[in-house]
């Protein structure tokens, strides 16, 4: 890496055509090998390009379907099944700088953080914008000298400017507060990923809580996704098919052009794309898989699969989190 971090950022003008220009936001430091990053560490995304500052840690498992696990003779009657077993992976709840939104937006939702309303009976979201889950390999750190390096409502809520520490942003009581109220809510346990024809496909699973509706419970999850091509070819994400299981015997089918109202390009210069979205089952846990229809650019197509993925609700269901006066 060069000593010296970059930025381009585009800049506008009434009477000028749009341009961009380099901005110098800080140096590079080595990326961390073993151990973690600490509260408060600056750094770019390495595939999105944001800049962000962690907050804290979280420690997930990481179940990796293209890892092939030692050879066992298989049991009659399991057709080929896989058994994947989870090891422990490092994800950062962070905060992404609102300067650089409009230019991930295409390719990130910036709302990847989102919430079942107060309401018990309504299916209303809200969201916390700019706030992100990153992977350890995520990230690249950087330094700098700026008190305030990143621009976000949150960020001197969160975090206070400390020169005799590395990095020199501390939590203030208030993020620990804010962590320890909307912990199940927040938490990542889980990761599910797969890669079919040089299309990884990495999923996330979140327990939302339980509303009551019409006499019978509602179990809410959330589901981050991002589709990472890793060959040369340019190819389009064109339809999305899923399977959800129920506990309650219930097996339904969603089949539909796109994911969120989009078909992106996944290109050697943009070989990422993540979004968000939201399943709900009549019963406390499930199941979900599927595929997705990629086509290349001479028109053939190809299924790509959706790594299967538990939908648990094993957390106590609280109060509907807090802390949140934006």
């Amino acid at each position: 890496l060069p000593n010296v971090c970059v930025m381009v950022l585009p800049v506008f003008g009434r009477n000028r055509p749009e341009g961009k220009i380099l901005e110098t936001v800080g140096v590079f430091e080595a990326v961390k090998q073993h151990g973690k990053y600490e509260t408060g560490q600056l750094f770019l995304h390495s595939v999105f390009g944001y800049r962000g500052i962690v907050l804290f840690p979280w420690h997930a498992r990481l179940y990796d379907r293209d890892i092939t696990p030692p050879f066992k003779p298989e049991p009659p009657g399991t057709h080929g099944s896989k058994e994947v077993k989870g090891k422990t992976h490092t994800y950062y709840q962070v905060l992404i700088d609102t300067r650089d939104c409009p230019h991930i937006s295409q390719r990130s939702q910036t709302e990847a953080v989102t919430f079942l309303a107060n309401h018990d009976d309504s299916r209303a979201l809200y969201a916390i914008p700019g706030l992100d889950y990153v992977s350890h390999e995520d990230i690249l750190p950087y330094n700098s000298t700026e008190q305030v390096p990143i621009q976000h409502e949150l960020f001197e809520r969160f975090l206070m400017y400390n020169p005799t520490k590395s990095p020199p942003f501390t939590a203030r009581d208030t993020l620990k507060a804010w962590q320890e109220k909307n912990h199940p809510w927040l938490e990542l346990s889980d990761v599910h990923r797969e890669t079919t024809e040089n299309i990884r496909v990495t999923v996330i699973p979140f327990y939302m809580g339980m509303r009551e509706a019409q006499n019978s419970h509602v179990y809410w999850w959330r589901y981050c996704i991002r589709l990472e091509n890793l060959g040369n070819e340019v190819v389009q994400l064109r339809e999305r098919h899923w399977r959800i299981f129920s506990l309650s015997g219930t097996l339904e089918t969603v089949r539909g052009r796109g994911v969120v109202g989009r078909e992106p390009v996944l290109s050697k210069e943009q070989p990422a794309f993540q979004y968000s979205s939201h399943v709900s089952l009549q019963a406390p846990s499930g199941h979900m898989w599927g595929t997705f229809r990629i086509e290349r650019t001479d028109g053939s197509h190809f299924d790509v699969r959706i790594p299967p993925f538990s939908l648990e609700s094993n957390k106590d269901d609280k109060a509907p989190p807090a802390g949140y006066t934006f």
